[in-house]
């Protein structure tokens, strides 16, 4: 079984010592973000032994120990309510978790950093995919049984965990706009288009939700995860060979990070988990609307994904395979794609959507700083004025023109046994806007899979939806190619390059996740991803022993090693245990693969005369 540590020494508070937020502050749209994930535990391992008088157990400190009200928004690091004499409800921080999550960030050569992260729970139903009945009745739900298994959350279902990586630029106004708002327009998504629990519905042989999200019991589930651990055959892909290095005395470099990229895999079929279909095109086609209005150009025909037919969309689930002639019938569909509905991805398209039209349009209102532009009509820019706009806490007072980008990864789990465990399946959600990365190591394979991909004017995909708006693409000194100066033609905010397309529009993609099929989750800054192929990342995220100092040892590579003529870039990195982490060195070739080619870069790094031209 493998629970959390709950020992954090005074230090790990003190570097993650933040301000609290007035309650207040924590409003419907921006409540404080559950940077926590509450699990049952032994009462014995929380609380102090009463019959003992060598002192408290349970290695949490004493003033962390308070009573735990659901309904408290103000933070709280760890705290526990007793739920009956065996078992305890406990907060544990998520960033103190450091055998299970690793973050780790750095501004590099720069004067600042624009970067910014999140992780936590968040509280929407959950999406993931039924377990099968076999499964679910394997043994019954014991009392014992919930031993160091995740709490659900207020809806009954398990937790759904929030991970997120923004990269700023121009400023940090906006990367942090999105890691303080960014969840709250995903959860109010969720409620406005009356999302519900995947886990719920009554499947054809009767089993009610409660045997759907059934556990194991403690020794089985042990069991089960040493046999889904075990269960995984290793081995080495046929394409599978050691990186190149470059003769000693050639000015060849290793094959660049581009290079090394692969192209993502296609996504798992959405679930159905909304009726609601009017009321989601009534949603839909409101926002359409209101992209239309505020900026036109490029969002006068575009077509989100996911979006109904009727407010301008792709489709919904199976509206989009009809679209496209593939007249798929019920008896056709798999698992839960069984008829036209609302899913977590049409939430999420939307929820991007919605966030980048309020910080374009309350950066429309604000007054400009620039002494000639100020007293230009607001007409003559590039995004058009709307009235009753609201600016608060959009931004900051001033207009602001930078932007970011993002990427979030959701994991949902169909039982409350957490993620991590070897023996859990999951589903696993990714929602993407720029050049940010997001990857998974194949705990067979030991290859990186990336989940994302980079939005740049070289994309074919990206290329061909912007030269029909885009007058020109331009290269610059290093030979990429860029449209009005901005290297990403997707991303939030850049107020200027919205009307020819710069969206928000995110990519989504579904990773249906066996037990232990997958040994960990890296998400990137292209502080990282800019400098270190794919598979080098995920080389380095192997040797290290927790995720807490695989997450250091990348961004420390980055910035030392992987910067373009001493020039390190933001960096940033998240580091995710999966099932699979205890096999994450036995796929493929290890980490062997791409030692040279780091030794190498150590080396290049290191010789002054490296740099010489």
């Amino acid at each position: 079984m493998h629970t959390l540590p709950l020992r954090t020494s005074r230090n790990t508070f003190a570097r993650s010592k933040r301000p609290i937020p007035p309650l207040s502050q924590c409003v419907r749209h921006q409540r404080c973000f559950h940077d926590y994930f509450v699990t049952h535990l032994p009462s014995s391992s929380v609380h102090p032994d009463a019959r003992s008088s060598t002192g408290p157990h349970h290695k949490l400190p004493r003033d962390k120990s308070t009573p735990h009200d659901p309904n408290r928004t103000g933070r709280s690091p760890a705290s526990m309510v007793g739920v009956n004499r065996e078992m305890t409800v406990v907060r544990i921080p998520l960033r103190s978790a450091k055998h299970h999550f690793g973050s780790s960030v750095s501004r590099g050569n720069r004067p600042y950093n624009e970067d910014a992260f999140q992780a936590g729970t968040i509280e929407i139903p959950a999406f993931a995919k039924r377990r099968p009945i076999s499964l679910t009745r394997l043994t019954p739900l014991q009392g014992a049984g919930r031993e160091g298994t995740s709490a659900d959350s207020a809806s009954g279902d398990p937790q759904v965990f929030y991970f997120g990586v923004f990269d700023g630029h121009g400023g940090n106004e906006c990367s942090d706009f999105l890691k303080d708002r960014l969840h709250g327009y995903v959860e109010d998504g969720a409620r406005d288009f009356e999302l519900e629990s995947s886990l719920k519905k009554v499947s054809d042989s009767g089993a009610s939700s409660t045997e759907q999200r059934r556990g194991l019991s403690s020794s089985d589930l042990a069991q089960a995860g040493r046999e889904s651990l075990d269960a995984i055959e290793t081995r080495v892909e046929g394409g599978t060979r050691p990186a190149k290095v470059p003769a000693v005395g050639s000015s060849e470099k290793p094959a660049s990070s581009k290079a090394d990229r692969t192209v993502p895999p296609k996504g798992a079929p959405p679930l159905k988990q909304s009726e609601s279909k009017r009321k989601a095109e009534e949603l839909e086609r409101g926002l359409v609307n209101s992209w239309k209005e505020v900026v036109g150009g490029y969002f006068k025909r575009f077509k989100p994904q996911y979006f109904s037919l009727s407010s301008g969309g792709q489709g919904h689930i199976l509206e989009r395979e009809v679209v496209r002639g593939k007249q798929m019938s019920t008896s056709d569909a798999t698992g839960d794609h069984t008829a036209e509905g609302v899913g977590i991805e049409t939430v999420l398209t939307y929820a991007f959507l919605k966030a980048d039209l309020d910080f374009v349009a309350a950066q429309a209102s604000k007054r400009d700083d620039d002494p000639v532009l100020a007293d230009r009509p607001l007409n003559d820019d590039d995004v058009l004025g709307k009235k009753n706009i609201t600016t608060k806490g959009i931004g900051g007072s001033k207009r602001f023109k930078g932007g970011s980008t993002c990427s979030i990864a959701l994991i949902s789990t169909p039982t409350p046994t957490p993620f991590w465990h070897p023996a859990s399946p999951a589903t696993l959600i990714t929602s993407h806007v720029g050049d940010t990365r997001i990857l998974v190591c194949s705990t067979a394979t030991g290859l990186a899979v990336p989940l994302t991909s980079d939005h740049h004017p070289s994309h074919p995909v990206e290329a061909e939806r912007l030269r029909r708006y885009a007058s020109v693409f331009t290269t610059d000194s290093f030979g990429e190619e860029r449209v009005l100066g901005l290297a990403n033609t997707r991303a939030f905010g850049d107020i200027a390059s919205k009307r020819i397309g710069v969206s928000a529009e995110p990519e989504i993609r579904r990773l249906e996740m066996s037990p232990a099929e997958y040994s960990f989750l890296v998400l990137v800054s292209d502080g990282v991803s800019g400098s270190l192929g794919d598979q080098e990342i995920v080389d380095i995220v192997k040797e290290a022993r927790t995720p807490d100092q695989a997450s250091r040892d990348v961004v420390s590579f980055a910035v030392d090693y992987g910067g373009k003529d001493g020039e390190a870039d933001n960096a940033t990195a998240l580091v995710v245990r999966l099932g699979g982490w205890e096999r994450r060195s036995e796929g493929g070739l290890g980490s062997m693969g791409t030692k040279e080619v780091r030794d190498w870069r150590k080396q290049e790094a290191l010789d002054p005369r490296s740099r010489r031209t």
